[in-house]
């Protein structure tokens, strides 16, 4: 409802106006009258009012001068304004016309009249809402893309500035990673499905939050397949409480409303929000050895990450043998090996957290040898790939059946890269992009087309042309999406299916991080400066 100010010298003229109409009924509510503009004025201090409606002659300040008073002050500047005028008054009524006088009425008032200048300012008022939605999408955009920027350690002075001045900071922070995460999850759904889930999840993450809902970003994480929504946390956040009682709530929360397996990784706290590029790089180390990992709603780096060795018992002889394997690429060792490992760890009695530290070492030492071979491709990403990739209904996580397919996976991921058999290959995937691109294409197939590990493709892909897999594809398919809006007059909905989008907010926010405004405003600007050439 928008809120009315009644404002005449004469009574029975502001309750003929009540009366006149059913104002709810035309979106408004009569909030307050007044006699005259100066106790308008003082009104107004301490009330809200959308439309002020007053007649042009009163005492002590009249309808003119209380315009006035309004457009000059910052408070009041957008109220929108009707006057109420005689015949003899018109002169005055064209007078209040130069000061953005909305509409004017001649006296009496009658009731056709009143409603169509009601609707008037509606209209207007709506225009001037979508206005507002349209720009706080764009800000809420923008300040996202740079907050994904820090987080990715991609940033310089002033996105750190602009990100500080429009968000509530402390020191002390933490990146937690939110997805959906079920044994099924990962085969069984449908990008789509997961893409709407993702969504839901963000809405859900975004009204949990409230006043700190600009923590929370979609699609930090640039690797494929990860439909993630990524949150910087803070300590005054859980200042009253402790962080565990803290996003134990918000799990429990988004599990209730959505119904769906979400979990958390939480990454280490570092100093302040310079650094969290530090803090996200923990949690893609927790999702790469969260195969081997006991399921659970929330996991902590700090918890799951230890690889201290002393005091413990570590089976280093059989760990060393079972890598020696891998290195070589020969499975029937690998398997030999694993049992061997399994078998010792079962005879010294070794479970739970010392299990996992000997897990831990290992995983370790498999990073250690890719990175030695390529230390330019996030090699904690391959390893979570390789890890879930391999993960079957039927087998535990981080049983033998599980570490002997990843170490047998992982062995051929060795030797692809030693026989650097991408030569080539990133040239036809390029290619296929152009000609592929309105259809679902991800690195899983084209690595299976072309007999190369997936996420190592990724990463290669990244090397060469500076940009994810991912951000390329968008990045072809917004350009084919530009040419379409400019040489055709299909519907945005048409344009996004064609270019290989089938969610439109999806493609107008993709659209909007890369153009930096709507498709529909692009083409709008496109068609104006050609008919100024002409």
């Amino acid at each position: 409802m928008l809120k009315v100010l009644l404002v005449d010298d004469e009574p029975f003229i502001l309750r003929g106006m009540k009366e006149l109409i059913d104002w709810e009924e035309e979106g408004f509510k009569i909030v307050g009258s007044a006699p005259d503009g100066e106790e308008a004025l003082h009104f107004l201090q301490d009330h809200d009012a959308d439309l002020v409606l007053a007649d042009i002659k009163m005492p002590v300040m009249d309808g003119l001068e209380l315009l006035r008073a309004l457009r000059e002050s910052e408070k009041f500047k957008d109220v929108y304004f009707i006057i109420l005028s005689g015949y003899a008054d018109f002169q005055y009524a064209q007078e209040a016309i130069k000061y953005a006088c909305t509409d004017y009425i001649l006296k009496p008032v009658e009731k056709e009249k009143l409603i169509q200048a009601l609707r008037k300012v509606r209209g207007m008022k709506d225009i001037e809402l979508e206005k507002d939605r349209e720009t706080k999408k764009l800000e809420n955009a923008y300040l996202a893309g740079k907050l994904i920027s820090i987080i990715q350690g991609r940033f310089d002075p002033l996105t750190f500035e602009y990100v500080r001045q429009h968000m509530y900071l402390s020191e002390r922070v933490s990146y937690v990673e939110i997805l959906v995460d079920g044994d099924d999850y990962e085969d069984e759904c449908e990008d789509t499905v997961k893409r709407a889930n993702q969504k839901q999840l963000y809405k859900a993450c975004v009204d949990y939050l409230q006043d700190d809902s600009a923590h929370c970003v979609m699609d930090v994480s640039i690797q494929e397949k990860v439909y993630d929504v990524g949150f910087v946390l803070c300590r005054y956040m859980y200042e009253s409480t402790d962080i565990k009682d803290y996003l134990g709530d918000f799990m429990k929360y988004l599990r209730e409303i959505l119904g769906l397996p979400v979990i958390m990784l939480v990454g280490k706290e570092v100093k302040n929000l310079e650094e969290i590029a530090k803090s996200y790089s923990t949690t893609r180390m927790l999702r790469s050895f969260q195969g081997f990992r006991e399921k659970k709603a929330i996991y902590y780096y700090e918890e799951e990450m230890q690889i201290h060795t002393s005091g413990i018992m570590l089976c280093k002889k059989s760990l060393d043998i079972l890598l020696n394997a891998i290195e070589q690429n020969n499975h029937t060792e690998i398997m030999k090996a694993v049992d061997s490992f399994y078998e010792e760890m079962k005879q010294r009695g070794i479970a739970g957290d010392v299990m996992r530290l000997n897990i831990n070492y290992l995983l370790f030492q498999l990073l250690h040898l890719a990175s030695e071979l390529d230390d330019s491709v996030n090699q904690e990403e391959i390893l979570r790939m390789i890890s879930e990739g391999t993960f079957e209904k039927g087998i535990l996580r981080g049983s033998k059946a599980h570490l002997c397919r990843v170490a047998c996976e992982y062995g051929d991921y060795l030797a692809q890269m030693r026989k650097d058999s991408s030569r080539g290959i990133l040239g036809k995937i390029e290619k296929e992009i152009r000609e592929r691109y309105a259809e679902n294409l991800t690195l899983k197939e084209l690595g299976e087309k072309y007999y190369l590990n997936g996420a190592y493709l990724g990463q290669l892909f990244r090397k060469k042309f500076g940009q994810s897999f991912k951000d390329y594809l968008n990045n072809y398919r917004i350009e084919q999406a530009c040419q379409l809006l400019l040489r055709t007059d299909k519907k945005i909905y048409q344009i996004a299916e064609m270019v290989g989008y089938h969610d439109l907010d999806y493609f107008v926010n993709r659209f909007i991080s890369t153009k930096g405004c709507t498709p529909a405003k692009f083409r709008k600007q496109a068609k104006t400066r050609a008919e100024r050439k002409e």
